[in-house]
């Protein structure tokens, strides 16, 4: 009897280590085939990414389920999809599906120490310089009548603020925007309202407009229901520089609701809302608002890592430090081009760099940088410094 049951336990024991073997440690790469679909072939290709990194790192990620920020944290990872999932090779397509959108097959290698690095590079810069403030600006009417509240604008920061960012209330500059004057269309007004969300503490503006018009009475299985046509657009500035990222722009939407009357609120805001964050059912990824969310973090994704436009302000220095400032910013490795200007003891420097501001700053208190100036603020694209000295 003993022998049967020291046999048992030891195939038991083999086959549990025959498992293991089989099954990869949570160190190891995992290899992963997956299938996705975008509106276009590099947006299909961009998905395809995402989701072999949710495949094959997905535990992994969860495990951080407890960190502060896990959302925007685990959002700004999946958005950086293409860096981390370097490893992968096409198997099919991409080509055009039905509906308009483009499919695409890959097999990926996903490595958790890839993820890991990422992971702890993304949480060291919300240590750092906190979460980025996000302001939503959209201008709403209905048949041409200005709206006080606009449910678009609702909608987009419903989408942010359930992703882990913070949002700066517009309401905050009204004042200063009626002083200003009210037309915002034109590329210098919505940069001079990227200066007043600047002030209110925002990071990103995304600034746009909705409207909603009647297309008529219909009737409707019997009953008469009143249709609006919509359109929304928006686009998105870092608050720092003005710079615009993106332009965003839905094609007409038409919703209808019951009424007996052409004029109907409930209809228009229908159409607005499936034009900026429609029901799970129909294409979101068409939507307005997840256009601008994935915009949104593949910018500031690109930002915290590979660095970009970066602009650095040094305060009180005279022309000969702000020039021995241009010639060192240039000597830095990873750094592609440094332009600026100098006015009244002001110098400001306009960088192109492969590093973060992040990044940038931590070089700037070390030689020879620490002899002229002081960084006193910074945020995901803007240093801000002081000299050391006052001019002569």
């Amino acid at each position: 009897m003993r022998a049967v049951i020291l046999v048992v336990l030891c195939i038991f024991c083999w086959s549990v280590y025959a498992d293991q073997d089989e099954q990869p440690t949570a160190q190891e790469a995992r290899r992963v085939k997956v299938t996705a679909e975008g509106y276009n072939r590099d947006d299909a290709l961009k998905q395809a990414l995402r989701k072999a990194l949710e495949q094959g790192a997905g535990v992994q990620i969860a495990s951080y389920s407890k960190v502060e920020d896990f959302v925007l944290i685990r959002d700004t990872i999946y958005s950086r999809a293409s860096g981390i999932v370097s490893e992968y090779r096409i198997l099919s397509g991409p080509e055009e599906a039905a509906g308009g959108l483009w499919t695409v097959t890959i097999e990926a290698v996903v490595r958790p120490s890839a993820v890991a690095e990422a992971w702890g590079e993304v949480q060291n810069v919300l240590d750092q310089i906190g979460r980025p403030k996000i302001m939503v600006w959209i201008d709403e009417q209905i048949d041409g009548r200005p709206q006080d509240e606009s449910i678009v604008e609702s909608r987009i920061e419903e989408l942010f603020l359930k992703a882990g960012f913070d949002l700066v209330e517009r309401k905050a500059t009204a004042d200063i925007k009626h002083r200003e004057g009210r037309d915002a269309q034109d590329e210098k007004d919505a940069a001079k309202l990227a200066r007043l969300a600047k002030d209110a503490g925002a990071h990103i503006l995304i600034r746009g407009s909705a409207n909603a018009d009647r297309a008529g009475l219909r009737n409707v299985y019997g009953t008469r229901a009143a249709f609006y046509n919509c359109s929304v657009q928006a686009k998105i500035y870092y608050t720092d520089t003005g710079r615009l990222l993106v332009s965003e722009s839905i094609p007409t939407r038409e919703r209808g609701a019951r009424s007996r009357h052409e004029f109907s609120p409930q209809a228009a805001r229908a159409a607005l809302v499936a034009a900026t964050f429609p029901r799970s059912d129909e294409r979101r990824e068409e939507a307005l608002a997840i256009k601008l969310f994935e915009a949104v973090m593949e910018q500031w994704s690109t930002q915290i890592s590979a660095g970009g436009d970066i602009e650095l302000e040094v305060e009180r220095i005279d022309f000969k430090t702000y020039v021995k400032i241009k010639n060192a910013l240039a000597e830095i490795e990873r750094i592609q081009s440094v332009d600026g200007d100098f006015t009244k003891g002001t110098g400001v420097f306009r960088i192109k760099a492969q590093i973060s501001a992040q990044t940038l700053a931590e070089l700037l208190i070390e030689k020879p940088f620490d002899d002229w100036l002081e960084v006193i603020d910074l945020k995901p694209n803007r240093i801000q410094s002081r000299s050391l000295e006052p001019p002569k």
